[in-house]
């Protein structure tokens, strides 16, 4: 494991790289010589896709099949039958990208006027019969389902992407949404291959009391060959083919690199000026388009200045249609027309993704590799979950991953999510994983995951205050009690006893249990809850409030700490309590904060402080409120550029998209309180208008 701020700079005496010359083990000759176009045939669904549409016919069916398999087919199909019958259905997925992508396929597939979207920042067509959506905001309609006393109107509910059940971070969504929807509702899931499905599906099958089916396809549409690049240039097969498929076993060559002690890296780190050099071998071998996986955003804006080795110049035609291209998904925005990588993608058809950039950027790029117009992306490894932008090959440069807090080992999950980008289906015969020698790179550890089991998913549920207020909305705590009985941490514990002939099953049941009472506690002891156990007038209202912190806004709300009159300044201080990694920079000595800001801000801290104390004196966390983003949101709101506040702010154009979507999601819920707070309702939805616009509203399909 490593630090992820100690990478080497490489400096001292530099590195001599071995001159690079395209070439080939004559091992690879059988693999290449199955590169090429597939037959175009007339579409015929796998064996998997139709039994898993017969099974939802029946029965909940979770699907579980390698990245790029044509599960969003099956999602297709399933509709189509519901709406045969008359029928709604509801589409969730993790991500807003995948949303709106989801959203185009759906509107082509089932008509404009029959499809909607809800996803925070867009809300269109919301009473579709087929609805495409982020899970928080499917979750959120259950729990209005619940208050209400109503059905979710709708007749199927497909959760793509099935796997984050056992996302640290998000995973609680996905348990809640298993558990709350309607057993009346057949729930298909898709997810990438995981190691537990059948005990996920038992799991479901004891609390929603219908028959859970599990569909397994564990062959990839295209093979993959498993490719390692020779710091000279030479390509090597990396395990030997044909060998076990339950140990994969190096290929003699590679072991011979592994075992000389002057080996060099193709890429050392922190340099990657060889990147160009290894496009060209690519190009030699007709194994692009390309991802490559960088460890970092800096070093996937960085490889694009070392691809200058071959321009597209000799090759008018192309780069002709490139420029039409680029033109026609950017004119519509002066931000990305003037975009500073776009000199890279006109010209060198290569082009750098990862969350620091700008959403409508992002999608400008994968637009771009979907349609075949470029030789390469660089991106970081959030491309492998949920993007769909497929190449002949993918480019391993470590053999660990950033997983926001430090750097661990692949797993296998996540190594086959990178991999199965590589072979796109009706348009490649084979697909390649290349890695690349470099000082994170542990080939031992790559060549075990190619033929690895995987990951297996594990329960993330926890409590928090948005949760325990909603439920009270509909549920006595007797009620949430067996709510939480059905968890699938309380299920692997019992399961867990039972293999061990122990009674544990109280176990899981217990440390919920109890973590609710002591949230139930708390919200008692601030009036929240009375002492029937029932939410007071705040806690209905405090309860619409499902954001990063509600119980704290909610506080501010109380005490009158908002200003109800300056939407600028509202959404500023409204940025102060997002939730952000990315924004937990306090250093405001180097920026000018406007006085009144600066005044509001520090008398927001003063005033929650007592109830900040409470709170963590409890045990719970309580965020610090942040007035560095707060002046970032009140620059932009008050008219200043979009580049002045990024210089102003040390912010990339990603990190401050996202605070902006973020604090304007906040802002809406507050708007939902018009019955309660007129006057501040009123000014948050101006407040959204003040931060909501060019180069952000793009994203929005504005």
């Amino acid at each position: 494991m490593r630090n992820y701020h100690k990478s080497s700079k490489g400096r001292g005496k530099r590195k001599k790289y071995p001159r690079i010359k395209p070439a080939a083990d004559p091992k690879l000759k059988k693999a290449f010589s199955e590169i090429g176009i597939p037959e175009q045939k007339p579409f015929q669904p796998d064996s998997y896709q139709l039994e898993a549409i017969a099974a939802i016919e029946q029965a909940d069916c979770l699907v579980t099949a390698p990245t790029g398999a044509g599960k969003t087919w099956i999602a297709e199909k399933a509709i189509a039958e519901i709406r045969k019958k008359g029928g709604k259905a509801w589409y969730a997925s993790p991500l807003k990208a995948l949303s709106n992508a989801i959203y185009a396929g759906f509107s082509a597939r089932f008509g404009r006027e029959n499809t909607g979207i809800l996803t925070g920042d867009r809300k269109e067509n919301p009473d579709a019969p087929v609805i495409v959506g982020t899970t928080e905001i499917l979750r959120n309609h259950l729990y209005d389902a619940m208050e209400q006393a109503n059905d979710l109107a709708t007749d199927l509910v497909i959760l793509d992407e099935a796997h984050f059940l056992g996302d640290e971070d998000r995973g609680v969504v996905w348990e809640e949404v298993m558990i709350y929807l309607p057993p009346r509702i057949p729930l298909l899931m898709l997810s990438a291959t995981i190691g537990n499905a059948h005990q996920i599906a038992d799991w479901l099958q004891s609390v929603r009391g219908r028959e859970c089916r599990v569909v397994e396809e564990k062959n990839r549409p295209v093979p993959l060959y498993p490719l390692f690049f020779h710091p000279t240039g030479t390509l090597l097969p990396l395990v030997v083919q044909g060998g076990s498929k339950k140990k994969a076993i190096i290929y003699k060559k590679v072991v011979s690199y592994l075992q000389n002690k002057k080996k060099g890296f193709a890429a050392q780190a922190g340099q990657l000026s060889q990147m160009g050099d290894v496009i060209r071998v690519l190009r030699q071998f007709h194994l692009l388009p390309a991802i490559f996986f960088m460890k970092s955003r800096a070093d996937c804006n960085n490889a694009l200045s070392f691809c200058t080795s071959r321009s597209l110049s000799d090759d008018p035609d192309r780069k002709a249609r490139l420029s039409r291209r680029i033109t026609e998904l950017t004119e519509w925005s002066p931000h990305l027309s003037r975009h500073k990588q776009n000199w890279h993608l006109a010209n060198l058809a290569v082009g750098a993704h990862h969350s620091g950039q700008l959403p409508a950027w992002k999608i400008v790029i994968e637009t771009l590799m979907t349609e075949g117009l470029l030789d390469a992306v660089f991106a970081t490894s959030t491309v492998a979950a949920g993007v769909n932008f497929p190449a002949r090959t993918v480019v391993l440069l470590n053999s660990d991953r950033f997983n926001g807090v430090a750097f661990q080992p692949l797993t296998p999950t996540e190594f086959h999510q990178m991999t199965g980008r590589a072979g796109r289906r009706g348009m490649d015969k084979i697909g390649f994983a290349l890695a690349l020698p470099g000082r994170f790179m542990d080939l031992r550890l790559m060549a075990r995951l190619i033929h690895s089991f995987p990951s297996h998913v594990h329960s993330q549920i926890k409590i928090n205050f948005s949760m325990v207020l909603n439920l009270l909305l509909s549920h006595t705590p007797g009620q949430i009690k067996l709510l939480l009985e059905k968890s699938f941490a309380t299920y692997l514990i019992a399961r867990h006893g039972t293999e061990k002939r122990l009674n544990r099953s109280d176990e899981g049941q217990t440390h919920l249990w109890q973590d609710f009472r002591q949230h139930l506690i708390f919200l008692k002891e601030n009036g929240y809850v009375n002492e029937n156990d029932e939410l007071t007038e705040d806690g209905k209202w405090a309860s619409r409030l499902r954001v990063d912190q509600p119980i704290l806004l909610a506080e501010g709300f109380r005490i009158g700490i908002f200003p109800v009159s300056d939407p600028a300044l509202l959404a500023g201080i409204v940025a102060s309590f997002v939730e952000d990694r990315e924004n937990v920079d306090e250093n405001i000595g180097r920026i000018k904060i406007p006085k009144h800001l600066l005044t509001l801000g520090l008398r927001v801290k003063k005033e929650l402080h007592p109830f900040i104390k409470r709170l963590t004196s409890r045990g719970f966390s309580a965020r610090p409120i942040y007035l560095r983003p707060a002046a970032a949101i009140y620059a932009w709101a008050n008219g200043e550029s979009w580049d002045d506040v990024l210089r102003r702010f040390e912010m990339s154009d990603g990190d401050f998209a996202k605070l902006i979507l973020r604090t304007a999601d906040h802002l809406r819920h507050i708007d939902n309180l018009s019955e309660v707070f007129p006057e501040l309702s009123e000014t948050s939805r101006e407040s959204i208008e003040f931060i909501l616009k060019e180069p952000v509203i793009s994203y929005m399909g504005g």
